[in-house]
Parts: C-alpha cells; structure tokens; sequence
C-alpha cells in the first residue's frame, strides 16, 4: 500500500515514520511537509535513501499542488499529522490555526475522495472535549463525551473532526480518528512542556510554570501513540473515533520536578509565570474501545519513558541548540 503522511517531519509524524518504515518494508511512504516553524527535516534526514521513503515539500491547504500530488502518486492511504499544534499560538494568531487544521483538513478529503483513497486517518487530541475537575479523578474522556473545546487550538481541532465524520456520512468517505493525550518523547519541539524545562535546565535558565502546577495532563510515549495509530489504520471500523491514552496523569509541577531531578538541577530554576489564559485543568482518556476492539496496549511505563526521554535530548544537545539557532530550518535544501 502507498501511504501519504502529512506532517510527517514534525514531532509525532516522524516518530510514526521511523516506525512504520522499519516495521513494513512492502509499503510505501510519502512524507509530506511544509517545513514551517515546527516542521524539522533533521527528524527524518536519516530515512533518505530508504527504499520504501520519499520527502515531499508541501502545504496541504494548497489546493492545486495537493491535487496534483494525490493524481501523480495515486494513495491508499492517508494520515493526516499535519496541524498548527501551540496553544500558546493559538490565542495569539487563531487564523493560522482554522486554515491549517480546517481548510487543509478538508483538501485532504477532497483529494481522498477524488482518488478514491481507501482511508483516510484524522489524528486528533483529547483538548477537543475540554477538561475535567481536577477533584473527580474517576471522570475520564470516552470516545462520546461531548467535545467542549476552550482555546482557539482545541477548536480548530474539533471542527476538523466534525467535518471528517460529515465526509463520512455525507460521502461516504472510508475515515477514522484518534484522539491522543499529551504525547512525550524524542525530536519534540523545544516549544512543549518536557522539551521546554530540558531545554532550560541544561543552560541553568529559569524554568516557567503556568499558575501553580497543578494543572493534570495524562501522558503518552510517542512510540505507543503510533502504535494505535497504525492498528486503527490497518484494523479500525471506518467511521470511528478511537482514544489513545497513556494512563499516566500527573501535575505539571510534578513533570517539572521529575526532569530537573533527573538532570541533577536544583528546583530553584522553577519560576511560577501568570496562567494561560482559558487554562485546561486535567485531561484524562480512557482507552478501553481501542484496547479492547484493536488489542492495543501500552509499551512503556511513564517512568521507563520520562527517563528514557530526558536521555535522548541530553544526547542530542546539537539538535536542540539547532533549533535554537534557526540552523533546522536549513537542513532541506530544494
């Protein structure tokens, strides 16, 4: 099968290629990204020359170029990671954020539905139903909570849900969805909580806390994210929503602690900063329909993947003082 993965050089994508690319040598995979801000080809330098890869530069909310694309490669399958992702950013530009994960959500289908593509995969996020009491920690999000969204991100995001299952039940478009907790793990943006207190902490910097700390995420391994990723692509039923969740909640203040004790600095780098504005207070998935339906389980233990994770970037220094200094974003060359 022939598959295009759209933000294939940002975070997660990657991560799914690595995988993918290793684990199904018969198929093939189109990595198409446009390489703003958050997109890093330092992520997949290394898949060039792989049999079973291709880089392609591109937007997906350029409607002709992606036309042309799915005409000339003729897809099975598409995943669709491509999306404007800070919340931070989100407040500040809403704009961005409605034309990438809205408008370059509905020319993917388009062009699905065009070249009859046989799935077509919306990776999604748990902010799209709201957030939970931090004082109930036996509520958590099943695939049919309402979605509830709070941020201009979060937003964007349902909207694109709503219109792939419109696509679904209007045209009969052969779709799924998964929605993720907070994932973790190597080549995230240094824009995120984990990769942001790394970051700060090897240079001795003040480490920012929104609030108090108190705010719960719950917390998935990258790797474990794709993993359902790729069995709800290969064996979910056309139609549904899948959660994906790492069954790890914690504090923010408490990820903060963990990762400065780890990396041996002291907690007097943590300096509390006025909240976020329409502040989520905890997120929860349950994840029994995929596990139970698709088998999915979980490979790492949030411990096992914190450490493994803090490794990673203390390894790679290069690659984050790369981002630092804009040197990523010359790393394709045309």
């Amino acid at each position: 099968m022939k598959f295009l993965i759209t933000g294939g050089a940002g975070f997660i994508g990657s991560n799914y290629l690595h995988y993918v690319t290793d684990k199904y040598k018969d198929d093939y995979f189109v990595c198409l990204d446009a390489l703003t801000y958050a997109g890093n080809y330092n992520n997949i330098k290394d898949l060039e020359g792989k049999n079973n890869y291709k880089f392609v530069k591109g937007d997906i909310t350029d409607r002709a170029f992606i036309d042309k694309l799915f005409s000339d490669e003729k897809f099975d399958v598409v995943i669709n990671f491509a999306a404007e992702s800070h919340v931070d950013n989100s407040i500040k530009n809403p704009e961005i954020f409605l034309t990438t994960n809205i408008i370059g959500t509905e020319v993917l289908m388009d062009a699905s539905l065009k070249y009859n593509v046989k799935r077509y995969h919306q990776i999604s996020t748990d902010e799209v139903y709201g957030d939970l009491p931090l004082d109930r920690p036996d509520l958590l999000f099943t695939e049919n909570t309402p979605l509830h969204t709070s941020s201009p991100y979060s937003t964007s995001k349902a909207s694109a849900d709503l219109l792939v299952m419109a696509y679904y039940r209007t045209y009969g478009l052969p779709v799924t969805i998964s929605r993720c907790s907070n994932n973790y793990g190597p080549y995230q943006f240094p824009e995120k909580l984990i990769p942001v207190v790394i970051s700060k902490a090897l240079n001795n910097e003040k480490v920012p806390v929104y609030g108090t700390g108190e705010n719960v995420r719950d917390w998935i391994h990258v790797h474990d994210h794709n993993i359902g990723v790729d069995l709800i692509v290969r064996n979910g039923k056309v139609g549904e929503v899948y959660n994906l969740g790492g069954h790890a909640e914690r504090h923010n203040i408490d990820i903060v602690k963990t990762i400065l004790k780890q990396m041996g600095k002291s907690e007097d780098l943590i300096t509390f900063v006025e909240d976020r504005k329409g502040h989520d207070l905890r997120y929860a998935i349950d994840s029994s329909k995929v596990e139970n339906e698709l088998g999915w389980e979980r490979t790492y233990t949030f411990e096992d993947g914190i450490k493994e994770t803090i490794d990673w970037y203390l390894n790679n220094e290069e690659w984050i003082n790369d981002i630092k200094s804009g040197a990523y974003k010359e790393a394709y060359k045309d």
